[in-house]
Formats: C-alpha cells, structure tokens, sequence
C-alpha cells in the first residue's frame, strides 16, 4: 500500500511537470529556457517536501542532498534528467527524478553515506544538438568548445549560461571528479519493447550503447530539372538517398542500431535539381568496434557513390560516446532490488538509448533499473509507465540503495 501510494504519488508530479512547457497542448522543456527555471523551481519544493537541502550547480543542474553540499561523507548519487526532446512525453527522464527523490526521502539519516538526488539539465541535447551537457559538467568532462554551439535562433551557449545567471567560468565547480561517491543509481523508463513484450515490470541493465552521430553534407550540382540530361546531372539528393538507405543496410548486416533522423535538401524548389544534400546519422552499438567499423563501411559507400554520380561529400562528426558497461557492484544491488519486488525472473538488458550514467561513469561506478514501458514507445508523447510499475521501481531502488550500506 504504501508502495502505492509513492508510485501514485510520483507518478502524479510526472503530470505537473508536463504542464511546464514551452508549448501548450505538448511536451517541450530545453535547456536554460524559462521552462527550465520553472521545473526547477517545482521540482525543488517537493525536494524541500521530502527533506532535502537543494541547490542549483554551475551547469543549471537541480540537487537536492540528505547531507549538506560541501559534507566530505561519501555520497551516493541519485536521479535523471528534467528535460525533454520536442513534442515529448512526460516520463522520459523525468520518473527517475521523482523515484529518486522518494528514495531519499524515506531513507534519510538511515544510510553510511549521502544520498543526492540531481535533476540534470540537460541531457537530450535538443536545444544545442550536444548531448549529457548536464551530467558532463557533473563529470568534469566539459569541453570549452561547446561554448560557441548555437541553438536554432543562433544563441550561443555561452550567451545562454549568462542570461540563464550562471558564470560560464565556474563551470569546472559543477565537478564532482574529486568527491567521495558510493556510485550512481538511475531508474528509467524502458526504450523498447523488452520488458512490456515478456510481461515484467522491472529489469536491470548491463551496459549502454555505444554511439557516434554525424551530420553529412552531400554536394553536387544545381540545375534546370528540365533541360539537363541525366548523363549530365550530379544529383545530390539521390546520392545522399544510396547513402541514407546504406545505413538501414550495414545496420541490419552488422546488427547495430543506424538511424538518419534528418534530411535536408537545397535549394528546394520544384524544378532545380538538388545541388545539396544534408542529412544525419546516428549510428549505435553494444560494443565501440561494431560501431566504428559501420562507419567505416558507410564512409566507403559514400565514396562510391560520389565518385560515380560525379558527387562530392562532407562527413563532420558532432558526438561520439564509448559503450559504458555498469558496474557489477551495483548491478548486483540493482538486481537484488529488483527480485525482491517481483515474482519474475529479473532480465538483464542492453541499453541501446543513451542516458545520464554514460557520462557519470567517468567519474564513479553506475546501473540502471528500467521500468516497463507499454509497446515500448519513446521520444513521442504515448510514452507511459503505470503508476504500479512506478511504484515497484520505487520501491527496487529503495531495496538496491540499502544493499549498498
């Protein structure tokens, strides 16, 4: 019952944060955007509720602590992320925060060591197109490059921290590279259909995919769509099409995970044959070799393609991130957590979305418990976990954070 009540009780602020959006009628909470102040302002009255100190660090990342910020106890660190992808749905990220912050509630004072809860930032990449900048900053693994990305209205995220009122030169006090950390315990939604598929609530994950994204510039000729003969045409759009459909090829050859998501063709009118072709690739792998040796292969496609259609092309890397394998210790905490709140056997999966810990596990040990997600749906607003499988997540990251003590 009582168990109920939390996954009830998280579950509902679930749905409030989802009213803190840039668009009525949907899901969309970027990075550093009132919409951000505004869910961080929510999301630290029910830290406050639960007993915890909060505070917001120098990358706009929320914390709440049962400890003090500055205490040298070692700390064990909880939570997710609070932002979304556009048009998103309203767990994403957003349960694991309110999972963590009824673990520590109810366990505080209780355990050898701290229990912190960070809502990050940022960690879909959306407004910046830069993935984990939250958890990154977290990390100590900030790069002073990022500071000129720009967002879609040409906003620099330099500009952004200060009107957001941070100082771009304190980021490297967000680290945590030097503290005395227990490990790094995240609760999530599952991407994908395992768990709803074998009718089980929870599992635990063994690793997170590797992944490389990429932006491809494909550049040929503009000319009159009429008048041209086909001999005679340098058509970027079809060179990029072989490409585009490479990637589904060596994807499902090799059993990685490639997806172009965007496609952008200029100048885009009727009757001009395309003079320039820009699409993405995100290409993902249970291991970093798989990975890069797909690239590799495409890289040879396109090489092929422009030499033949008289073509010329562009690949510029914009993320890369190695597999991230969780920490046995943890792990086996995670899944005595998880056994001990359901009767089925506890899956182990393989993570082939990205998440918060890929960047934390730079600095400490991670894992992860997935929850059950209904066809297994994601980034799209009928995305759901019930407020049962809620409430059992829950209570698993409870059980794993006192196996840890």
């Amino acid at each position: 019952m009582v168990g109920q009540r939390r996954g009830r009780r998280a579950w509902d602020r679930c749905q409030a944060l989802a009213a803190v959006t840039a668009v009525p009628g949907r899901v969309d909470r970027f990075y550093l955007t009132p919409q951000h102040r505004q869910a961080t302002m929510l999301v630290a009255g029910w830290m406050r509720e639960s007993g915890l100190r909060i505070w917001v660090d120098e990358a706009g990342n929320l914390h709440g602590t049962t400890g003090e910020r500055g205490s040298h106890r070692p700390r064990l660190v909880l939570g997710s992320h609070l932002d979304t992808v556009p048009d998103a749905g309203r767990f994403d990220g957003v349960a694991g925060v309110m999972a963590a912050i009824e673990v520590a509630g109810e366990l505080a004072g209780s355990m050898p060591f701290d229990l912190e809860v960070v809502g990050f930032g940022d960690e879909e990449g959306t407004r910046f197109g830069h993935a984990l900048l939250g958890s990154r900053a977290l990390a100590g693994t900030w790069e002073d490059a990022w500071w000129s990305l720009e967002d879609a209205d040409g906003v620099s995220l330099e500009r952004a921290f200060l009107d957001f009122g941070l100082d771009p030169e304190r980021i490297g006090a967000a680290s945590y590279a030097n503290r005395d950390l227990v490990g790094y315990l995240e609760v999530h939604i599952e991407q994908g259909p395992t768990l709803d598929r074998a009718h089980v609530p929870l599992g635990v994950v063994s690793s997170i995919a590797s992944a490389r994204r990429f932006q491809v510039e494909v550049l040929g000729e503009s000319r009159h769509s009429g008048g041209t003969p086909f001999d005679e045409r340098h058509d970027a759009l079809l060179g990029a099409a072989e490409a585009v459909v490479a990637v589904e090829r060596l994807s499902l050859e090799r059993q990685v995970i490639g997806t172009v998501g965007r496609l952008e063709v200029a100048p885009g009118a009727v009757n001009v044959i395309p003079g320039t072709a820009t699409f993405t690739v995100d290409m993902r792998a249970r291991h970093d070799h798989e990975r890069d040796d797909t690239i590799d292969a495409l890289t040879g496609v396109l090489e092929e393609v422009s030499e033949r259609r008289g073509l010329r092309y562009r690949l510029q890397e914009i993320h890369a991130a190695p597999a991230v394998f969780c920490s046995e210790r943890l792990l086996d905490a995670a899944r005595e957590g998880v056994d001990a709140v359901q009767t089925q056997d506890v899956p182990t999966l393989f993570s082939p979305a990205g998440h918060d810990g890929m960047a934390v596990a730079a600095v400490t040990d991670v894992a992860m418990i997935f929850m059950r997600n209904p066809d297994g749906i994601s980034h799209h607003p009928a995305e759901y976990v019930s407020p049962d499988d809620l409430g059992l997540g829950i209570a698993a990251l409870t059980t794993a954070v006192r196996a840890l003590a």
